[in-house]
C-alpha cells in the first residue's frame, strides 16, 4: 500500500502525435493530436485515416450537436404519491433553480432536469453547461446546492444520495446516449472512390455493408447498449491519457454509432459520439506535458467559455474517424488486419 508521503513508480506511456488531420464545422483547419498508447499499431491506423482527410477538399466535418454534464440527486419520499408532487414542483421551479445555480458558481449554468420515479424513491436528473472544464466536482457542487433548496421547500422529501447513477458517470447506460452527457459530436467525411480504392485497398460498398453486418448485427447480438462501432474506445483512451482527462469516462465514450453509405461519388463514413466527456481545465491539466499538448492543439487559447474544450472535443471526435475508417477498411480484407499488426508489433523495439 501506499501511504500519502510515498510516490508510486509507473511506466510512462509511449506518446505519439498523429496526422495532421484535416478538419472543417466546429474546428477549421489541419490540427495533429497526441495519442498515448501501448497497442502501437494504433498509431499508423490513425495516421492512414489522418492522411486520407488531407487527401479530401472538406476533411473529417465535425459537428458538437450538445453539451452537458450531469448529476442525478436521490430523494426519498413516503410514497409514489408524494414523489410525483415534488417532481412537478421541481419542474415548475426550475428557473429558480437556475438562478441559484448561476448565483453560487462562476462557470455552471443549469440547463434542465429530467425526473424518475421508482417506488417512494425520486431521482432527478440536472444537466448543466461547465464551461471548459468535463465539470464532475462543478456539477456535484451544484447539485448539492440545489438539493439543498429543494429540502427546505417543504416537499417531504428526504435525502437520499447527492448522486443516484441516474447521471450515469461512468457507466454504460441508455440515458447518456438518448440525452448526452459531456460533448455530442458527429463525425463524418465523404471520400471519394478513387481514394477509397488507392489508399484503403477496399470499396465503398464492402466498408458500408461491413459497417451494417459488423456493427450493427454484430453488436445487436452482443447486447451491446446504443452502441455500433469497431473500437471508438481505443482512439478515445489514447487521446484521454495524453489531454489529462478521466479515462474512466471512456466508458461513455466508448459508446456511439458508426454509418456508412455507398454514394455515387464514394464512401460517406460517419462516427456519432454522444458521450464526449473532455475539458481543458481542472484536474489533470497542470503536468507541463499535459499543458504543452494542450497548446499545440490550440486548446489554450482565448475563447469564449466552452470554446476549447468544444475544440478539443471536436479533436477527439476526427480522431476516432480516422481510426473506425481505417480499422473497418483493414477488416473487409482477409488477413489484413493481423498479418499488419504482427509486422508493426514484432518491428517495435523491446527492452530485455
Amino acid at each position: 500500500m501506499i501511504t500519502p508521503t510515498e510516490t508510486a513508480t509507473s511506466t510512462a506511456i509511449p506518446t505519439r502525435w498523429v496526422g495532421p488531420m484535416r478538419l472543417s464545422g466546429a474546428v477549421t483547419g489541419e490540427v495533429e493530436v497526441p495519442l498515448a498508447t501501448f497497442e502501437s499499431p494504433l498509431w499508423p491506423s490513425v495516421g492512414r485515416g489522418a492522411s486520407i482527410s488531407r487527401e479530401v477538399w472538406d476533411g473529417v466535418i465535425v459537428t458538437i450537436v450538445g453539451e452537458r454534464m450531469t448529476r442525478s440527486t436521490l430523494f426519498v419520499a413516503s410514497s409514489a404519491t408524494v414523489a410525483d408532487a415534488a417532481a412537478r414542483e421541481i419542474v415548475a421551479r426550475l428557473p429558480e433553480l437556475q438562478d441559484l445555480t448561476a448565483a453560487s458558481s462562476r462557470h455552471a449554468r443549469l440547463l434542465e432536469a429530467h425526473t424518475e420515479i421508482v417506488g417512494n424513491l425520486l431521482f432527478v436528473r440536472f444537466a448543466f453547461e461547465t464551461g471548459d472544464a468535463a465539470g464532475h466536482n462543478m456539477v456535484t457542487k451544484a447539485a448539492d446546492t440545489i438539493m439543498r433548496r429543494i429540502l427546505a421547500w417543504g416537499l417531504r422529501l428526504d435525502y437520499g444520495s447527492i448522486s443516484g447513477n441516474f447521471c450515469s458517470d461512468k457507466k454504460v447506460s441508455a440515458v447518456n446516449g438518448i440525452l448526452g452527457r459531456g460533448r455530442s459530436a458527429v463525425a463524418e467525411m465523404l471520400i471519394p472512390n478513387e481514394i477509397v480504392v488507392r489508399r484503403l485497398r477496399t470499396t465503398a460498398h464492402a466498408i458500408a455493408e461491413l459497417a451494417v453486418r459488423k456493427n450493427l448485427v454484430g453488436s445487436t447480438i452482443a447486447g451491446s447498449l446504443r452502441s455500433a462501432n469497431a473500437h471508438y474506445a481505443n482512439m478515445l483512451l489514447a487521446i484521454y491519457l495524453a489531454t489529462g482527462q478521466d479515462a474512466a469516462n471512456i466508458v461513455e465514450g466508448s459508446q456511439g454509432i458508426t454509418y456508412a453509405e455507398a454514394r455515387d461519388e464514394g464512401l460517406y463514413f460517419s462516427c456519432t459520439i454522444p458521450n464526449l466527456i473532455v475539458g481543458t481545465v481542472g484536474s489533470g491539466k497542470h503536468h507541463p506535458d499535459i499543458e504543452r499538448a494542450l497548446e499545440r492543439m490550440g486548446c489554450r487559447e482565448e475563447r469564449e467559455p466552452g470554446g476549447n474544450a468544444r475544440r478539443l472535443a471536436a479533436l477527439a471526435a476526427a480522431t476516432v474517424l480516422c481510426g473506425e475508417l481505417s480499422l473497418l477498411a483493414a477488416q473487409t480484407n482477409p488477413g489484413e488486419l493481423m498479418a499488419t499488426h504482427l509486422r508493426l508489433e514484432r518491428s517495435a523495439p523491446r527492452r530485455a
